[in-house]
């Protein structure tokens, strides 16, 4: 693994590249770094360079100041260029990417699509939406901004990872639970603000979709209740190449709660693109 960073206006953007092949990138989701994919490494590096950052106020990368989905996605299209820099200065040539993203990491990956779709060799949406915001999601984003804000970034977090599983699943593997909990100490209320009003001001890509030209894939979790059953469905069948693989018994974090039928979809994905 190499750990490397960027710089971003005034902010250090750090990411990790893992293994050797097809570049993939990897963004993660809301109150998540990049460690999040740690089950999908194992997976894919052997046969991937994977490219892992951590978005701003994530990980080890420091908050951007007034960010948004699309401020997120401009700096993925930096990291690929200077990926591509770099690449080239030892004389290869870093193809298009494969971009998965995980819940909000899919709202930045079909931001990036939008504008620069001549980057990309596939999309993955993992329990991610091209769908704006109705207004009933708005109003829970708003509440939650609201309990950030008077509890704190990390009681909120304690409170909400448990309930992004499977009840079956939560019940057995508390170990991993924890786990997530244990990294929600390098949140602040900011980050966390920025990112659910970043969420509820996106517009709806749906159009994205349609117009992409390249295969998407669509990992859906059965029990998702941040992205339902149906809502993923209806999205489906808008992209020209769509592959579909709903996780049974999954919610909203399919790559711990059916890490091998995840990772079996990535990999039958990736090795058609």
């Amino acid at each position: 693994m190499e750990e490397k960073s960027f710089q971003y206006n005034e902010s250090k953007i750090c990411y990790r590249i893992i293994g050797q092949g097809k570049p993939v990138i990897l963004l993660h989701g809301f109150g998540e770094d990049g460690t999040v994919w740690e089950r999908q490494v194992t997976a894919l590096q052997n046969n991937y360079r994977l490219i892992i950052p951590d978005i701003p106020g994530s990980g080890k990368s420091p908050l951007v100041a007034n960010a948004n989905i699309e401020t997120y996605a401009e700096i993925i299209k930096d990291l690929v260029n200077i990926e591509r820099s770099q690449v080239a200065s030892q004389g290869g040539d870093l193809e298009n990417v494969s971009l998965i993203g995980h819940s909000m990491g899919g709202y930045i990956a079909l931001a990036f699509a939008e504008k620069y779709p001549q980057y990309l060799n596939s999309l993955c949406l993992f329990h991610s939406s091209a769908f704006a915001d109705g207004e009933e999601k708005k109003a829970t984003r708003k509440k939650a901004i609201e309990f950030i804000r008077e509890k704190g970034a990390l009681t909120f977090l304690k409170t909400s990872i448990p309930g992004l599983f499977n009840e079956a699943f939560a019940a057995e593997n508390e170990s991993v639970i924890s786990s997530l909990i244990s990294k929600a100490t390098n949140f602040t209320d900011t980050a966390l603000v920025q990112y659910y009003e970043a969420m509820i001001a996106r517009p709806d890509r749906i159009q994205v979709l349609k117009n992409f030209p390249n295969p998407v894939l669509f990992i859906i979790g059965e029990h998702d209740k941040a992205v339902p059953l149906q809502s993923s469905l209806d999205q489906c069948y808008l992209p020209a190449i769509s592959h579909v693989h709903i996780l049974e018994n999954a919610a909203h974090m399919g790559m711990y709660e059916q890490t091998a039928k995840a990772n079996l979809a990535l990999i039958n994905f990736l090795s058609q693109v």
